[in-house]
């Protein structure tokens, strides 16, 4: 799955792999060799071999998955909606002096309203399930005078932009090269010996 340029791996699919597991429980009971399990269910053979040995030991009871993958979520749903709620009221209502969230602005607001403490690296993450996108403002001088950009646009600037063809001395500089436009100097290389007559 791609979002924005990201590539995230798919959820797995817990109830699917219950299902896999008490079919494979069946097919056990019924007598089926475990390679056969194996390509009924398009599985590894080291798990229906795992699987196997655990239904040996207690029957289909014993292929219960463990639930859900990973650390538990520091934010419960409530929590969760506190935050959106919260953001959604604006940067200044928090006290700061810009209408901007960052992410340091963001953690410090989870960990006001929450207690929980997030670095500020990891908010993103959150935002994400809050399904809150990457927004940059406009860098727009404040005393931007638009008429006067327009005027320069037009008149001021055609005349310093260069054109093609226009021919400019090469560099005078003893270290840096002249441009590669520029027709080759006379003598390249040191001086040839002259020719004895």
């Amino acid at each position: 799955m791609e979002t924005l340029g990201r590539v995230f791996r798919p959820r797995r699919d817990f109830r699917g792999m219950q299902r896999r597991r008490n079919r494979a429980a069946r097919l056990f009971k019924a007598g089926t060799i475990q390679a056969e399990v194996a390509r009924a269910l398009g599985v590894s053979r080291q798990s229906v071999s795992r699987w196997y040995s655990k239904y040996r030991r207690g029957g289909a009871k014993r292929l219960k998955g463990a639930g859900r993958a990973g650390r538990k979520p520091r934010l419960n749903a409530k929590q969760l909606h506190r935050v959106d709620v919260a953001l959604r009221r604006g940067a200044r209502a928090h006290g700061f002096q810009t209408s901007l969230w960052t992410l340091p602005r963001v953690a410090l607001v989870i960990e006001r309203i929450t207690g929980i403490k997030y670095h500020p690296g990891h908010v993103w993450r959150i935002l994400q399930q809050l399904d809150w996108s990457l927004q940059r403002p406009a860098k727009k001088a404040k005393e931007r005078n638009e008429e006067a950009v327009k005027q320069w646009v037009w008149k001021r600037w055609p005349t310093i932009k260069k054109k093609p063809g226009d021919s400019t001395a090469g560099s005078s500089s003893k270290t840096k090269a002249a441009s590669r436009n520029d027709p080759p100097s006379v003598g390249h290389g040191p001086p040839r010996a002259k020719r004895r007559s």
